[in-house]
């Protein structure tokens, strides 16, 4: 069953990846087109910042998940640094996990609710009409993601860095 987990998660991180550097190539290959198009040709183009933009949310929210996915998001790991039980660290990591679990909940309703309006009362971006859904769904996946791996951590316990693991020199 372990296998199964640890292939599913495999996928999951090579899927996550290639949205990852695929966003980051749109993202500065538009930026990039949109300087060199405005200060070097005079051009301005309707729609390419609103791609951009959507690019970069898809970037930033598939990155905090990536970031769940290692637990390699940002922790402050000064009270791991000073507990010598490990029977403390462990609790702290549990702690930590929980205090995780509850904020991506808060996270999900929020999304949920952005997208039940979008879903409600459609809108669409100004230059292309771009549906809203497109940069909201980036915010739901980045929810239900970063939810999956705090669950993973607080079963685990292992919610962020753990200075004092062994491996980690």
């Amino acid at each position: 069953m372990l296998s199964f987990f640890s292939s599913v998660d495999r996928v999951i991180a090579r899927l996550l990846n290639t949205i990852a550097i695929t966003a980051s190539v749109v993202v500065a290959g538009l930026v990039f087109f949109m300087v060199v198009a405005r200060y070097a040709l005079e051009w301005s183009i309707v729609g390419i910042d609103e791609l951009a933009l959507i690019s970069a949310m898809w970037l930033y929210m598939v990155g905090g998940i990536i970031a769940s996915r290692r637990a390699e998001h940002l922790v402050v790991d000064f009270l791991p640094q000073q507990l010598t039980s490990p029977f403390l660290l462990r609790l702290h990591q549990r702690v930590v996990a929980l205090i995780m679990v509850a904020t991506t909940m808060f996270f999900i309703y929020l999304a949920w609710r952005m997208m039940s309006f979008a879903i409600k009362r459609p809108q669409t971006t100004p230059g292309l009409g771009l549906p809203e859904l497109i940069p909201l769904s980036s915010l739901a996946l980045a929810s239900i993601g970063c939810f999956a791996y705090a669950m993973r951590d607080l079963i685990t316990g292992r919610a962020c860095h753990n200075p004092k693991e062994e491996g980690d020199k």
